[in-house]
C-alpha cells in the first residue's frame, strides 16, 4: 500500500520513482526488481490476471462493518480491533459506544487517545484491553497470541502478551488452569493512564465466582498509578500474587498485601500454591542435572569466549532475562534496556553482552513479528556465530495461535550451523532455549523440544530458567561483567 512508511521501505531496496511518489495510502504498489526489460515485461503483463485469479471458490464473508457484525451476532460483547494506529482510536470508540468491551491489538495509539478511551469505557462499565494488547483469554477462548490452556481457578492481568503466555502455559503445565487472562496494554500502569484497565480487570476477577486467586504481571507502576493500585490489592477478598519485572527487590516489601514474585515462573508457582496445589519445584523437568549440563557446555570452549547474545521474539522475555542476568552481576547492552543496563547504539549490531528484542519497532516496521516469521532471527543467529568471543546464544520460542506453525523448525538449521561454525574454529557455542507453550498447542510442544535438542540446544522449562542457566554459564567461564553501567 502507498503509505509513506512503505514508500520509504521500497526506496531502501532501490524501488522508487515519480509513480511511487504519487501513490496514496489507498493505492496498491507493485514493485519488481529485474535484470532486464525482457524479464520484467512478462511479469507486469500478467499482473491483472493474478489479481483476478478465479482458480477456486473461496468463501466470502458478507460482514464489512461493525454494524453488520452485530446484526449477525447481536449477543457479542467484545470487539477485536487490529487496524493501523491512526485509525484505531476511532474504531475503538465506535465499539465502546455500542456497549462492547475492546481488545485493541493495534499499536501506535497516542497516550491521549488511550486515556480518553479508557475513561470513556470506565464510565460505561467496559474495559479497553490495550492498545498494543497481544493476548487475552476470556472464558477459555484465546484472543491474539494465546496458547491452549485448560480452564481453572487462576485469573491473570498482564501488561504484555508474552508475559501472559508464559504465566498461563506454566500454570497449565503445573496441572491447574486459567479462569480469564485480561490484557491491559503496556502503558496502563503508567502515571499518564493511572491503571484504569488494571483496576477494572481486578474488580471483574474479584467478582468472578470461578476465580479463586489473581495474578498481576507488569513492569513497575508509576508513583501515581501505584497510589491508586495499592489500596485495591490491599483490600482484595481473594489471594493475589504480583510480578513487577524490573522492580528492585525491595519493591512493595513493606506492603505485603499480596505475594511478590521476581519472575514469571515464580509467579505461576505461587499462584498454583494459592489455589491449594503443592508448589511445583520451579517447573524443573525430572532428571535435569543443571551442574552436569553446565560442565558439558563450557568444557569445549576456547579461551576468549565470554559473551552472551540473546535474540528474543518476546519483549517480556528479553526484559526478564536482563533482570536475571543483572542480578547475577552481568551487565548487558539492549535496544530496550532495563535500568542499569546499556542502550545499544545500533540495534542491529551487538556489543559485549547483548540481549536484543527483535519484536521492537526497528525490526518490525513493514515486516511480520518474529513470533510469526523467524527470518531476521535466523540472520542474527548466523551473524552472532561469526564472533569468536561469543560463548552462548539465548533464544526464546513461542507457540500458540497466530505464532509460526513451526518456530523451532525455522531456526533449527541455523542453530546447527552456528554450532558447527564454532567447532570449525576449535571452540564451542552453547545454545540455550526456552519454549513457551503447552502440550495442546497446534505446534506440538514435545516435537518442538525434540527438534531443538537434536540441533544441539539446551532446552529449559521457562524463560527465567534459561536466563539463570545462561548467567551461571557466563560466570563459570569468567565473563560475568561487561563493564560498569553508564
Amino acid at each position: 500500500m502507498g503509505t509513506d512508511k512503505n514508500k520509504g521501505l521500497l526506496a531502501e531496496i532501490g524501488i522508487k520513482g515519480a509513480e511511487i511518489d504519487a501513490a496514496a495510502p489507498g493505492d496498491l504498489i507493485l514493485g519488481v526488481i529485474a535484470e532486464s526489460s525482457e524479464v520484467l515485461s512478462p511479469i507486469l503483463g500478467r499482473v491483472d490476471a493474478w489479481l483476478h485469479f478465479t482458480g477456486g471458490s473461496p468463501s466470502e464473508s458478507p460482514v464489512r462493518t461493525l454494524e453488520e457484525g452485530l446484526e449477525r451476532q447481536p449477543h457479542s460483547n467484545v470487539a477485536v480491533i487490529s487496524v493501523p494506529g491512526e485509525h484505531a482510536a476511532r474504531e475503538a470508540r465506535r465499539a465502546l459506544e455500542r456497549g462492547l468491551h475492546v481488545f485493541l491489538f493495534s499499536d501506535h495509539v497516542s497516550v491521549e487517545d488511550e486515556l480518553a478511551l479508557k475513561e470513556y469505557a470506565r464510565g460505561r462499565g467496559l474495559i479497553v484491553m490495550g492498545p498494543d494488547c497481544g493476548t487475552a483469554i476470556i472464558g477459555g477462548k484465546g484472543i491474539g497470541f494465546a496458547n491452549v490452556v485448560r480452564r481453572g481457578p487462576i485469573g491473570v492481568i498482564g501488561a504484555s502478551g508474552t508475559g501472559i503466555q508464559e504465566f498461563t502455559t506454566l500454570v497449565h503445565r503445573s496441572g491447574s488452569g486459567i479462569s480469564h487472562a485480561i490484557g491491559s496494554g503496556s502503558r496502563d500502569l503508567s502515571d499518564e493512564i493511572g491503571g484504569i484497565s488494571v483496576l477494572t480487570a481486578l474488580a471483574a476477577l474479584e467478582s468472578d465466582p470461578q476465580t479463586k486467586a489473581i495474578a498481576i504481571l507488569s513492569k513497575p507502576p508509576g508513583p501515581r498509578a501505584l497510589s491508586e493500585f495499592l489500596p485495591k490489592i490491599q483490600n482484595l477478598s481473594k489471594p493475589a500474587v504480583a510480578c513487577f519485572l524490573g522492580a528492585p527487590k525491595s519493591f512493595l516489601r513493606e506492603k505485603p498485601a499480596c505475594r511478590i514474585a521476581r519472575t514469571l515462573d515464580e509467579a505461576a508457582a505461587m499462584a498454583f500454591e494459592l489455589v491449594g496445589g503443592r508448589r511445583p519445584a520451579a517447573f524443573l523437568e525430572e532428571g535435569l542435572d543443571w551442574k552436569a549440563i553446565l560442565r558439558r557446555e563450557r568444557s569445549a570452549m576456547k579461551a576468549g569466549q565470554k559473551y552472551v547474545r540473546g535474540i528474543f521474539a518476546g519483549g517480556t522475555f528479553c526484559y526478564q532475562s536482563q533482570q536475571v542476568l543483572q542480578e547475577a552481576g552481568v551487565v548487558v547492552h539492549s535496544n530496550s534496556p532495563l535500568e542499569g543496563n546499556r542502550k545499544l547504539p545500533d540495534a542491529h549490531r551487538s556489543l559485549e553482552h547483548t540481549l536484543v528484542d527483535m519484536g521492537a519497532d526497528e525490526f518490525t516496521a513493514g515486516r511480520p513479528h518474529p513470533m510469526i516469521d523467524s527470518s531476521l532471527r535466523r540472520e542474527r543467529i548466523s551473524a552472532e556465530a561469526q564472533d569468536p568471543e561469543v560463548a552462548l546464544l539465548l533464544l526464546d520460542f513461542i507457540l500458540g495461535f497466530i505464532s509460526s506453525p513451526d518456530p523451532a523448525g525455522e531456526l533449527a538449521g541455523a542453530i546447527a550451523e552456528a554450532k558447527n561454525r564454532a567447532r570449525e574454529r576449535g571452540g564451542y557455542l552453547s545454545i540455550v532455549a526456552s519454549i513457551c507453550g503447552t502440550d495442546e498447542d497446534p505446534q506440538n510442544l514435545a516435537g518442538q523440544i525434540r527438534m531443538l535438542q537434536e540441533a544441539g540446544a539446551v532446552v529449559l522449562p521457562s524463560s527465567a530458567q534459561a536466563a539463570r542457566f545462561s548467567a551461571d554459564l557466563i560466570q563459570s567461564i569468567g565473563g560475568s561483567h561487561g563493564g560498569s553501567a553508564d
